[in-house]
């Protein structure tokens, strides 16, 4: 078996490639392991049970109130660009012309 030079950049590459990747993967494994021997796995899986029964409780917009909110917010904010810019421009030939 005779062995290309030229392709042994690429396997080391892959080699570092899935070293990487298995010890990313190691720790990952021990962390969750941890959390999980602390209790904290627990303790997150009630978080968002009890966060997605809150979340039940609330009353949620329609569509078209949705659309109003999204109009008025737009309208806002180019109304407050336009005075930022109308501001600077005014404060911006004041300075320069002192």
């Amino acid at each position: 078996m005779v062995l290309n030079l030229n392709r042994t950049p690429d396997l080391v590459f892959i080699v570092n490639s899935w070293t990487k990747i298995l010890i990313w993967a190691a720790v990952i494994g021990a962390l969750f392991a941890y959390l999980w021997w602390q209790g904290q796995i627990k303790r997150l899986a009630a978080y968002v049970l009890e966060t997605r029964e809150e979340l039940k409780k609330c009353s949620w917009p329609t569509w078209d109130e949705l659309k109003g909110s999204t109009m008025v917010i737009t309208i806002s904010i180019a109304l407050l660009g336009g005075f930022v810019y109308v501001v600077d421009k005014v404060f911006f030939a004041i300075l320069f012309q002192l």
